[in-house]
């Protein structure tokens, strides 16, 4: 009976078109030995006039967030030193998205004066 399933699943068209199967390679995983490795995210409201600047440690669950009226690279990097490097010290790695506020020269230059490594999500 439960191969007869498995055998309709697979031949049925809605079932193959509603599947949550997603085949993606996998990608290299961070290891966390220790707090203050962070990842730092930014979100919009809808009308994108507010914005959320998010660093969660990976480690502690601790979460540090700014309210902004855009992020641009030079907030990204008051935000790191003033609440991240300021109030609990230097991480180890930052993890960031893709976006342009976080991959820049002020960024590259942050990193390298603090010794700390910047590290990409996956997209």
């Amino acid at each position: 009976m439960e191969s007869d399933y498995y055998q309709h699943v697979k031949r049925c068209m809605k079932c193959q078109v509603c599947t949550d199967n997603i085949h993606v390679a996998p990608s290299t995983l961070h290891n966390l030995t220790s707090p203050w490795s962070f990842f730092i995210h930014d979100w919009s409201n809808r009308t994108h006039d507010i914005f959320i600047l998010v660093a969660i440690d990976y480690f502690t669950k601790w979460i540090e967030a700014a309210l902004y009226t855009s992020i641009t690279k030079s907030v990204v990097v008051k935000f790191i030193k003033r609440d991240i490097i300021c109030q609990y010290s230097l991480p180890a790695n930052i993890i960031t998205d893709n976006g342009t506020n976080f991959n820049n020269k002020m960024m590259i230059e942050l990193c390298e004066q603090f010794k700390i490594k910047h590290h990409n999500s996956t997209p």
